[in-house]
């Protein structure tokens, strides 16, 4: 029996009639699921659509932990602009082409209406509810109870085999066996909303390669030895926003890595989306290039006539926080009359402002890091079903997989076409 946390301190009891007791010695059903998050509970909805007996077993007391809390509470579930480019595979963007084209944000939109969950656009096509995202939980969990789906909660797999042509999954004291199953287990990025490494092992054990997991979308640190960065790790607080890119990137010939986005600086360095985005594909050694003033001509502001009479420190705290505005300016000119600065001197102002190479010493780690890159190899993985290409009649969906998206409703949209994908071929 699983509990969905309310904001009242009482808990909604979510449990199917007939559900049977964890004594059984051998329990049947045509598909078995493990994971109930996102992609889980979509692809259940969808498999205990079709008249297949579903099984949905989650190890936490309640399903949906992470997307109850995904968005600040408010779920960005999904993004105006998805394309494959916007995700990062280790071997190939192309593979995430099918599920998002069968699946498309509209789509998503389409059930938040039928579940009358309101919804808002924010910046960049990023859609949010507004409501807390405990309700999006709430009516995924009531559509896979209404379609028959079992849901167990506090029931995390303990042994796992394949023989006879049936799955054999041993969970809370008791044998399940299944035609099919699918692995819905997350990774171990966000350990505190119940992320861990067990779908990794799982899906090791049935002959998937996993490529080893790195923190993404994730803050990044700057070193204390390194002047470009030290000079910025006094401004924690400071936001703004700015453009960034990468020198040396992992970015396919299809993704420019650019964003422009706010940036936000902490005690040990940048955060904030355009730092999170920016590490989906940053590497250790790599630099990032940003430009604090986007869109404005630096250069052009100090040679304007009104501007020979002012320090360029003056001039530049009109348009950047103060605090940062000196941290970037060379010590020797900011405080010189912009009319006394060489051609030279403005082009080092105007680098250091739209141009600043920072390198960072390495990320904030798995429990700062909203996802994961890495995770089951794609090249394993038919990408129109999401069916195991190694072991008949299993499927792995959502984050387990080697796919990971930007920040800004890609990933959630990740696990709902790729548990879409499944729930709609399983035992087809």
């Amino acid at each position: 029996m699983c509990a969905v946390h309310t904001s009242s301190p009482h808990r909604e009891k979510l449990s199917n009639a007939g559900a049977g007791r964890r004594t059984d010695t051998a329990a049947k059903a045509d598909v078995i699921i493990l994971g109930a998050g996102a992609a889980g509970l979509l692809c259940a909805r969808e498999a205990a659509g079709r008249g297949l007996r579903v099984l949905l077993l989650e190890r936490a007391a309640v399903p949906g932990r992470k997307l109850a809390v995904s968005g600040g509470g408010k779920a960005n579930f999904t993004n105006r602009a998805i394309r494959p480019q916007d995700y990062y595979c280790h071997h190939s963007q192309d593979f995430c082409g099918p599920a998002l084209a069968s699946f498309r944000p509209e789509d998503m939109l389409a059930l938040t209406r039928a579940w009358n969950l309101p919804v808002e656009e924010r910046a960049h096509g990023q859609l949010f509810l507004t409501v807390p995202a405990q309700r999006l939980v709430r009516a995924l969990v009531r559509d896979c109870r209404e379609r028959g789906c079992r849901l167990l909660c506090d029931t995390a797999a303990s042994g796992l085999s394949f023989g006879g042509e049936r799955f054999q999954v041993e969970a809370g004291g008791t044998l399940w066996r299944g035609k099919a199953l699918v692995l819905a287990l997350g990774s171990p990025a966000w350990p505190q909303a119940g992320g861990s490494g067990m779908g990794y092992r799982l899906a090791q054990s049935l002959g998937h390669t996993v490529i080893p997991p790195r923190p993404a979308l994730v803050p990044l640190r700057l070193a204390a030895d390194d002047p470009a960065g030290a000079a910025l790790l006094d401004l924690a607080g400071v936001s703004l926003p700015v453009r960034i890119s990468l020198l040396e990137t992992a970015c396919g010939n299809d993704t420019e890595c650019v964003w422009e986005d706010d940036l936000l600086f902490t005690h040990d360095g940048l955060s904030g989306p355009a730092a999170l985005k920016a590490s989906l594909f940053w590497r250790e050694g790599a630099s990032l290039c940003v430009d604090f003033l986007p869109g404005r001509n630096v250069e052009a502001l100090l040679d304007a006539p009104q501007a020979g009479r002012q320090t360029a420190r003056t001039l530049l705290a009109r348009h950047l926080p103060q605090r940062l505005a000196d941290a970037l300016l060379p010590a020797s000119l900011a405080r010189r009359k912009i009319a006394e600065l060489s051609r030279a001197a403005r082009r080092e102002i105007t680098n250091a402002m739209q141009a600043r190479i920072l390198t960072p010493s390495g990320t904030a780690g798995l429990k700062k890091a909203e996802v994961c890159a890495g995770g089951v190899d794609t090249r394993e993985i038919d990408p129109q079903t999401m069916r195991s290409l190694l072991r008949p009649n299993l499927y792995i969906i959502g984050e387990l997989l080697d796919v990971t998206g930007l920040l800004g409703g890609y990933n959630l949209h990740w696990a709902w076409a790729s548990g879409m994908a499944a729930g709609r071929n399983i035992l087809k």
